[in-house]
This record gives C-alpha cells, structure tokens and sequence, in this order.
C-alpha cells in the first residue's frame, strides 16, 4: 500500500511533464523550423499584440476603430512587406466540403510545400509518401476515418474539376481529431476557386500565413513591433523563447485585462496543482501508518521472543524502524518502476484521449528521485509509531496477544476543531485576498488535517449507528469503533484520497457548468434548421426538404418561408434594382434609449447605463437571425418547443405571433415595406426615416419567458396572403427521433451537393463537454486508494480478532461468518472515509471558485471603467455545482465493491487454536 500512491504520483509526474510541450517543442509543431510565423491582422492600420502573439487589438483600442475601413482598404500583401533575403515558405488554409464515401464532409483544405525543411515538426507522415505532383495529397488519420477512405483512393473537394489521389497519411501532433488534406503550393485551393468560379459557386476564402527565416538572431521584438505598424500579427520563435518585461508590451499597458486574465489563469492553476499534490502527500502519510501496524501487530510473538532473549526495548524499535525502511525503499523501486511503465503503455490512450501527442517521455530523474526518496522517509516515519508501541509491551503480552485498554486522546479532537475552524476561515479570507488562490489552497489543507486530527472521534459518533443494524455490519461497526488506534489512519487515508477527488470533480464540475450557460444554444437541444444560403435557389427548396426527410430520422418537420419585396431572387439586405426588404420598426418610445442618442453610450453616465441595463428596452441585443421575421403554421412552434396556449392558437386562427414586446404597440405591430434604399442605410430597425409603405398588424405578444431562439415573428401564410405580401420558400426546422450520425450528415450532405444548392443545416446538439474521461480517471483512483486503505484496516481487524475468529470456528459457527464480518470491517472504514472525504473536499473547490469569481468580477469592473461595456454585458457568471453523480458512486460503489473484495479474498476458515498444555 505503501507504493500505491507512489505508482499514482510518478506515474502524474512522468504524464505531466510529457505532456506540457516546451516553449520550443510548441513553437516547432506550430512554425516548424522557421524564425517566425507571419499573418495579416485584417484591421486597418497599426496594431499591438502580445509577444505570443495570441492578442491583439488596433492601436487607440476599439472605441474609435471603424471595421468597415478594413474591408474597403485591400492590405499590402505580406510578401511585400518582409525583410529582403528572407526565406519565405506560404502556408494556406481554407475550409470547404469533400466528397467522401458517405457524402460531404466539412475538411480543411491546406497548400503547403510539405519537403520544405521549414514544416518539420508541423507534421508526421504515418505511412505513404508526401505529395510532390499536382493531382496529389496527403490526408489526416482523422480525415480517413471520417470519410471512409484510405491511402491510395481518390478524393475531390466540391466543385473541383478532377479528382486527387491520397498518397500519405499523416497527423497533427497538436489536432489529432481535424480533417485535413495537404496538396503541394497552388495545385489545391487556386484550381478549386478557379472551377467555382467559373461554375458560379461560392469559393474557398483561403487564410495565408507564411513562415519565415531570416537567419542570425531571429525576428526580435523590435522587428515585431515593426511589423505591427504595417497590420501583422507575428509569432517569433526569439521573442517567444526570451519574451520582453511587460513594461515594454504596449497591448499590456492599453488593454491591462490581458495581463491580468494572464497572471490569473496561471495562478489559479497553481494553486489547483498545489492543492492536488498537497493532498495526495497527506494520503501518503495516512496511508503507510496502518500498513506497518498491521506489521507490527503481526510480528508482536516474533518481537516478545526478542525481549524474552535478552532484547530491550531499543532492539525492538530498531527492528520495527529497519522494517519500516526496508519496506519504504522496496516501495519505492516497484512504485516508481510500476508508474513508469504505466505511462509508456497508457500514451497511446491518453493522447487520443487528448487530442494531441505528447512531446516526448521527459524524464526528470531528480523528481522520481525525489518522489522515491518520499517513500523511504514515509516508510520510516510511518514507522515510528508502532516501534514505540511495539516496545512499550511487555513480553507476556507480546506473547501472549493481550492488549491493554488505552485511553482516548483529550488534546487531540480539540485541536482538530481548531484546525478546522482555523482552515475554514483562512480559505475564505483567501477568496477576498490578492494572494487568493495560494490562501485557500493552505486554509484548505490545514482544515482537512483538522478533520484527520477528529477522525478518531468521529469514528465514535458513527459506532452510535450501529444499534439500527443486522448482526454482522453491528459487529464491525462496533469494532471498528473499540479499535481506533487502527481504525482510525485508515478512515483519515479514505478521507484523504478521496477529498482530492471530491476537490477537482467539484471545481470540474462547476467550471463545466459555467461553460454550459455561457453556451448559447442556436435551437431546442435535438432540432435542426435547413435553409438555402443563396435567396436565389428557392425554387430548389422543396427538393431540400425531401432529401431532409429521406437521409435523416425526423419526428417532425415545420416547413417556412420568407417575405420577398421586389425579386424573389434577391438577397436579404441587396440595393440592386428590383430588390427591397421589409423591416420591423420599434415605436419610438419602446427604443433603448442608449442607442438612441447619436452620441451612443458614451453619452450617459456610468450610473445611467448601469440604470437602463435593467431597463425592459435594453435588456437584449434588438437583431435577430437574418430571416427573424418567418413564414409557418403552429409546427415552427412545437420545433422551437414553444408551448404556449396562446401562440398556438393565434397560428392556427392566421394571427401573427411577436415575440419582442418592444415592437408591439397596441396589439399591433408595423411592418415597412422598402423598396428604395441607399448604401448608408445601415441602422435598420432603428430610425423609421428610411421610406416605404407600412403594413399595420394584429398581432398576438408571446409571453417574456418564451425563448424565440432569434425569431422575431411568425405570420402564418394566411395573414401574410391578407396583407398583400409575397412569399418565397426558405426552408424546415425538423426534430430527429434520436441523432444524427457523421455518416448521415455526410449523405444528407452529399444528396444537396448533388442538386447543385448552397444550404445551411446546422442541428443543435448543445454543449458538448469534454471532462468525462477526467471524472472516470479521478472516480477509480479514488475507488482504488480507498478500497486499499480499507483492505489495510479490514487485515488490521483480523490480527486483532483472530483468537475470535478461532473461538466462533470452533463453537460450530458457519464458515460464512469469517467472510461477512471481514467485508463489512472493511466496507465500514471506506463508507466513514468517504463521507467525511466528500465533505472535506468540498472547501479548496468552493475556495477556488469564489477566486475565480472575485478575479472576473474585478476584470468586469475594470471593462466598464474603461468603456468597453455594452448592454449585454451582465456579471460575470462563475457557479459552485457539487458532482453529483461522483459523490453517488463514491458512497455507494467505493464502499460496497471494498466490503465485497475483503470477503472474496477472506479465507472461509482457519486452523484452530491449540490449547496450552497445563
């Protein structure tokens, strides 16, 4: 038992440091060997970034920034804008649709010239040959699996004129998971929009970066700077590796969030790792006192002969401590060996399970040294206690097997209660505190030995239960309770194993929850919407939906159309001649006046604005989809889970249905039919001095609690007939009966590539989170250590009840009850040590989060001081959420699979005992 957390923690040590890339081994698999990786900011004029080149934001912030001068400016290219003599190797990317043999699959299309000695490190070729002719690719492991070819096969993206041969498969050592094919320079994406073009289809946008060396120093910081003033973002491998001070970053200085979120984050992370190691020290320490008193208890006849040969006590404490040392270094050879070796098997899985390949087994013989010395001076210390115990007997007991009555310990629970209360308060002032998460980290563990310190008591309160149980739990029960002394580090090792999983499964399961309600759902978890992109292509619409219905399992289909003004053709927000839109215009004193004012929010004091974000005007962003405004019957509404009575009814009647109160006037609702509109008339929906002919409607106000999922209004086709307005299919919402896999997705979209149409199927999954695999892991370990520990206790119970044992065997007691009683002592000590370990771990996470809470709220502050704030802008949103599930499988798996172990491995019967001759 001693090496079991030995295995845990080399084993973490060797994962962890292979797993955390080097700056230099992550600069390689992202610019390869290239100086530097340059790349156009798409923003007009100067900007500043971060050395790693992960930030960055226009010069002057984007108060004054106007977005629209980028897209009317075409930047310099950025061949012209590098240094003469420079080694320059371009890399493209665009993203598109490939033929597969399902269907279509969305894959990253990239140009690379993979023989240059600039990529190594970028990729690694599993097998094959790299791409040198046009005509040939290579594609990810990914990418095969996905789409069901292979190497040697054939593979055309949409639109492309002739197919590609796959020669090589290869994987990103840092996406092992992205579809993605490689061509040689030009041979890819060029042809492919050259093709699209000609065909009238949508092309490929291709993002250019391009790698570069320029010899001698690299590209230092000032070169990067320099670089920033033409628009270029630059990641440098010198400026990487030897970053400048921060006083010399001016992103830090005009934008002092991005440090903060810096300095932030690794913080909170060291505290959690230092909470983590923290506490797996202490199950070390808790762990290895039972397991030599089960040694000591053992070998108390072996130890009385020694003092009945002429040994003192000193001989005997040396003997217990040699074997405490012996035991330690043995220990830590096989743990250590043992959590090596795991890791070398276990890398496979755990980079698939990442994501993302490790960079290589980073040995660090100083920390395994280290860790292994821990369990020597473990083995030792643990010793100590019972060499002083074993010496203090006296030879008739030693050989005899009688123990004396010890008295309970007075000091000992008093100390604990002040530990805790002392922890407890510690932590929490560590939430209000700058040094925050290294504070609650300490309070943290401080008030967990406070309860290692009461856990003898607390045995006490739990033998109290035992009067309400059968025989045989009230045997160990009560046992377990008279014990202490062994009963007793047993619980406190359980309580420590398993607070450090309660701690990180807490804290997981809180941030999982913030993700979750930052996420924001597009639709009703398990719907999907289809529409065609281009306004031109709805003569196809029906053919869309008939495909819909064939390739995917439907429960429902609610079909919808589009106002059309002018050509049905036309786009959304088109000024050619013959096009028009129809907008929704707000009643003037329904506005949110922070944009009313032409000033903008500026205008307003910070307590106005913090007055009008309550304000039922501003609460929400006024722009919906781009076609918020359908055409459907009552079915949009049960796709969009929308149950209200009155809506419904409305429908079904051919009333129209608004779900934004700000539009809504009356009972009535102004529809403005623009048929003339110029090239400045972008605030629409918010000034009415745009002309055109208004349509006033009756319509029915859905409830404030309903989510519209961006749908401003639903007129049914008859009040859309009734108010003169024209109308053009658009597309289906649909609910599936169950999912859709990846290769229905691919047929589906294989079946619209065929008809020739540019569409947009986008089915809600929700959010997906990816800490499973992290509860699963963090649950065993607990299970494992806790299960060991009370094997510990439940083998310490046996030494002590032998003789009884023996007596109950033979006075004709059934050969079960040796079974049943050692798996309810040891099923007893793991239940009391996951109860009080689910309740210790709870406060480091609590701690954590109330940080993390403090620190958002103070970049939140510091956004609005700086007038960076808009309406949609709420407190930031950090929950404390208990793991639930894992708290279960801890009370309920952990213990019962420990007490069904012990009895398996218990002998059924054992020798009786001789009686001593008279």
């Amino acid at each position: 038992m001693l090496a079991l957390p030995i295995v845990g923690v080399s084993a973490a040590d060797l994962t962890l440091r292979s797993a955390e890339l080097s700056p230099e081994q992550a600069l390689t698999r992202m610019i390869g060997t290239a100086d530097a990786r340059v790349s156009q900011s798409h923003m007009s004029g100067p900007i500043y970034q971060s050395p790693d080149g992960t930030r960055s934001l226009p010069v002057g912030g984007y108060k004054d920034y106007d977005p629209s001068k980028a897209t009317r400016e075409k930047p310099e290219p950025v061949e012209s804008l590098l240094p003469p003599g420079a080694q320059v190797l371009k890399d493209s990317t665009g993203y598109t649709k490939v033929r597969t043999t399902h269907g279509l699959l969305d894959t990253q299309l990239r140009e690379l010239d993979t023989h240059s000695p600039l990529v190594k490190g970028m990729i690694t070729l599993n097998r094959g040959q790299l791409p040198e002719a046009p005509g040939e690719v290579i594609a990810t492991q990914a990418f095969l699996k996905e789409s069901g070819l292979f190497v040697g096969s054939s593979v055309t993206p949409r639109g492309a004129t002739f197919p590609y041969k796959i020669v090589g498969a290869y994987e990103l050592p840092d996406e092992l998971g992205r579809p993605e094919i490689i061509a040689p320079p030009g041979t890819l994406i060029a042809p492919l929009n050259k093709a699209l073009t000609a065909s009238g289809g949508r092309t490929v946008t291709a993002d250019d970066k391009y790698l570069v060396k320029v010899g001698g120093a690299g590209v230092t910081w000032d070169a990067v700077q320099a670089a920033n003033t033409k628009g270029l973002i630059v990641v440098s491998r010198a400026v990487v590796l030897h970053p400048p001070a921060d006083s010399e970053v001016p992103l830090y200085r005009n934008e002092p969030s991005a440090k903060s979120e810096r300095d932030g984050n690794k913080t909170v992370q060291m505290a959690i790792l230092a909470t983590v190691v923290g506490l797996a020290m202490l199950e070390i320490c808790l762990l290895a006192g039972p397991a030599f008193a089960v040694g000591a208890r053992r070998s108390r006849r072996q130890l009385g002969l020694v003092g009945a040969n002429g040994g003192d006590r000193r001989h005997i404490r040396s003997i217990v401590l040699s074997g405490g040392l012996v035991l330690g270094a043995v220990a830590a050879v096989i743990g250590t060996v043992i959590g090596v070796l795991l890791t070398v098997v276990l890398r496979p899985v755990l980079e698939e399970s990442l994501g993302n390949r490790f960079g290589g087994f980073d040995f660090r013989p100083l920390e395994l040294v280290g860790i292994a010395l821990l369990a020597v001076v473990t083995g030792l210390l643990a010793a100590i206690v019972p060499a002083v115990t074993a010496s203090r007997q006296t030879v008739l007991a030693s050989l005899t097997g009688r123990r004396g009555v010890r008295r309970a310990n007075r000091v000992l629970p008093v100390i604990g209660l002040i530990a805790i209360a002392a922890g407890v308060a510690i932590a929490l002032y560590g939430t209000t505190s700058d040094l925050g998460s290294t504070v609650v980290a300490g309070g943290s563990a401080l008030a967990e030995l406070g309860l290692v310190a009461l856990t003898p008591v607390l045995v006490g309160l739990f033998g109290r239960l035992g009067r309400w149980l059968p025989l045989s739990p009230r045997l160990a029960l009560r046992d377990a309770v008279r014990n202490r002394g062994r009963t007793a580090p047993a619980v406190a090792a359980v309580l420590a194993a398993v607070a450090g999983t309660v701690a990180v499964a807490t804290y997981q399961q809180s941030f999982d929850a913030q993700m979750r309600h930052e996420y924001r759902a597009e639709l009703p978890h398990g719907t999907g919407l289809l529409t065609v992109r281009d306004n031109s292509a709805y003569k196809e619409v029906p053919a869309l939906r008939e495909a819909l219905a064939k390739e995917l399992p439907l429960s429902q289909r609610a079909d919808i159309d589009r106002l059309v003004v002018g050509k049905p053709g036309c786009e959304s927000f088109s000024s050619d001649p013959g096009c028009g839109r129809i907008e929704l215009i707000t009643p003037k004193e329904q506005r949110c006046p922070l944009y009313e004012d032409v000033k903008g929010i500026e205008a307003f004091s910070e307590a106005r604005r913090k007055e009008l974000r309550q304000d039922w005007r501003c609460q929400e962003s006024r722009y919906g989809t781009e076609h918020s405004v359908l055409v459907g019957d009552e079915k949009v509404l049960s796709v969009l889970a929308v149950t209200d009575p009155g809506s419904v009814a409305a429908l079904k009647a051919g009333q129209a249905v608004s779900f934004d109160k700000r539009q809504v006037k009356d009972g009535k609702l102004t529809l403005r039919i623009i048929t003339k509109q110029g090239e400045d008339d972008v605030m629409r929906g918010r000034y009415d001095e745009t002309p055109g002919e208004d349509k006033v409607l009756s319509v029915h106000l859905a409830p404030d609690t309903t989510q519209n999922w961006g749908v401003e209004l639903i007129l049914p086709p008859a009040a859309a007939k009734a108010a003169g307005l024209a109308t053009a299919p658009l597309g289906s919402y649909f609910g599936l009966d169950g999912t859709a896999s990846s290769e229905q997705r691919q047929r589906i979209a294989g079946e619209i590539d065929r008809m020739g149409v540019e569409s947009s199927l986008h089915i809600e999954a929700g959010y997906q989170g990816d800490d499973s695999l992290v509860m699963l892991a963090l649950a065993v370990f607990a299970g494992l250590v806790t299960i060991g520990a009370a094997g510990i206790a439940t083998g310490l119970a046996q030494a002590d009840a032998e003789a009884d044992l023996k007596t109950l065997a033979a006075v004709g007691a059934a050969p079960r009850v040796r079974r049943t009683l050692s798996g309810f002592q040891c099923g007893v000590v793991a239940l009391m040590g996951v109860v009080l370990g689910s309740a210790a771990g709870i406060l480091p996470a609590i701690g954590l989060r109330l940080t993390e809470q403090r620190q958002a709220e103070a970049l939140y502050r510091e956004s609005i001081e700086q007038g960076l704030s808009t309406m949609t802008e709420s407190v930031p949103f950090v929950p404390i959420s208990l793991p639930w599930e894992t708290l279960a499988g801890l009370l309920v798996v952990v213990p019962l699979g420990a007490a069904l172990l012990a009895a398996l491995v218990t002998r059924s019967s054992g020798a009786l005992a001789r009686r001593a001759a008279g």
